[in-house]
């Protein structure tokens, strides 16, 4: 039995980059009448791309993204909010 850890280690997409992208997907859905949350979150768990509409061409943006970046992105920027309330 192994006891080490092992670290997952991914390179960092520029975080202004993901941010831009992800405002640019969340207002299109949202001008289509989708509940941009809940699409964005179906895309992240299934990385399935239908989950975003092509409006505004946000399907082609999302794809852009690394799934494991958003995530490592979205963990961090939670906790540094929780830790400054």
């Amino acid at each position: 039995m192994n006891d080490t850890t092992i670290q997952f280690n991914i390179k960092e997409e520029p975080e202004d980059e993901m941010r831009q992208i992800l405002r640019l997907v969340y207002d299109a859905l949202a001008e289509k009448g989708y509940n941009p949350i809940s699409q964005i979150v179906g895309y992240i768990l299934s990385e399935d791309p239908t989950y975003i509409t092509t409006h505004s061409n946000a399907r082609s943006l999302v794809r852009r993204l690394d799934r494991d970046e958003l995530l490592q992105a979205l963990v961090k920027e939670y906790l540094k909010k929780e830790e400054n309330d």
